[in-house]
C-alpha cells in the first residue's frame, strides 16, 4: 500500500508538474523587454540611423545579455535578471560616452550608476536572503564602486574598440580587487544582517562568480564596442526579428504552462 502511494504521488508530480508564479512572470516580463527591443531594431532608421540612440541601445542589450548570463548560472536566473540589466544599462551609458571620445562622467553620477548596480545587487539577492541582507549588501556595494571610482578605477579604464578581445594589466588587477571586495561584503552581510548556512562558501561563490563575469566581460568588451559602432543596418534588422521572435517564444511560455496543465507553486 505504501509503494503504490509513493507511486501515485510521483506520478501526480510528474504529470502536474509545479512551477513558482514568480518564475513565469519574469519570462513572460522579459519577453515582452524583448518585443520591445526587436521593435526598436527594426525602426532604426526612424530612430536616426547610425547616430541614433541605437548605439547606446545595442550596448545596452548586449552587456545585459553579457552579464546577465553569466550571473544567473552562478548565482541563479532572477539574480542574473536584475543585476544583469542593472549592469549593462549604467555599462552601456559609461561606454557609450567613452567611445564618443569625451571625459568620464562626474563622481557623483558615477555614484549614480554604482548605486543602480548595488540596487540590482541587492534585489537580485532579495528572493534568497531576505530584505536586510539584500539592503545591507547593495549599501556596501555602492559605497565600494564608489571608493573605486574616486581611485580611478571605472569600468571604460583603457577603453579600446577592436575586434580582438583584450584585458590590460589594470584591468586584470580591478577585477581581482573587485572579486575580493565582493567576498569581503557578503562575509560582512553574512555576519551582521542575515545568517547564512555556509557562509564562508557563499562568500567565495558570490565573489568568483561576479569576478569572472566582470573579466569575461571586460576582455570582450572591445569585441563588443567595435561592433556597436559598425554593425550593418541589415544585420541591425535581422537581430530585431531575432529579439522579436525571442520575445514572443517567452511571452507564449505561460500559456504552455496551462496547455500542459503545469501547476503553478
Amino acid at each position: 500500500m505504501w509503494a503504490e502511494d509513493e507511486h501515485d504521488a510521483v506520478a501526480r508530480k510528474f504529470y502536474n508538474p509545479q512551477m513558482d508564479h514568480h518564475t513565469v512572470a519574469a519570462v513572460s516580463i522579459t519577453g515582452t523587454c524583448l518585443d520591445v527591443l526587436g521593435s526598436l531594431y527594426l525602426a532604426y532608421d526612424l530612430l536616426g540611423g547610425q547616430h541614433g540612440p541605437l548605439r547606446l541601445l545595442t550596448r545596452a542589450v548586449t552587456y545585459s545579455l553579457v552579464f546577465g548570463i553569466g550571473y544567473a548560472l552562478g548565482l541563479g536566473l532572477f539574480f542574473g535578471l536584475t543585476a544583469g540589466i542593472a549592469t549593462g544599462i549604467t555599462l552601456a551609458i559609461e561606454f557609450n560616452r567613452a567611445a564618443r571620445g569625451l571625459n568620464h562622467h562626474s563622481l557623483p553620477w558615477e555614484g549614480l550608476f554604482s548605486a543602480i548596480r548595488g540596487f540590482g545587487y541587492g534585489a537580485g539577492l532579495y528572493r534568497i536572503l531576505g530584505i536586510r541582507y539584500a539592503i545591507a549588501f547593495g549599501i556596501l556595494v555602492t559605497i565600494g564602486q564608489v571608493f573605486a571610482y574616486s581611485r580611478g578605477m571605472r569600468p571604460a579604464i583603457d577603453y579600446v574598440a577592436d575586434r580582438r578581445p583584450r584585458l590590460s594589466r589594470r584591468q586584470f588587477w580591478g577585477t581581482v580587487f573587485r572579486t575580493l571586495g565582493f567576498m569581503a561584503t557578503a562575509l560582512a552581510c553574512s555576519f551582521f544582517a542575515h545568517h547564512v548556512d555556509h557562509v564562508w562558501w557563499f562568500a567565495v561563490r558570490v565573489g568568483l562568480v561576479i569576478g569572472v563575469v566582470t573579466g569575461v566581460g571586460t576582455t570582450v568588451n572591445p569585441y563588443i564596442e567595435y561592433y556597436a559602432d559598425n554593425l550593418p543596418e541589415r544585420r541591425l534588422g535581422v537581430f530585431g526579428i531575432g529579439l522579436i521572435l525571442c520575445g514572443f517564444a517567452l511571452q507564449s511560455f505561460q500559456y504552455w504552462l496551462a496547455l500542459f496543465d503545469a501547476h503553478l507553486s
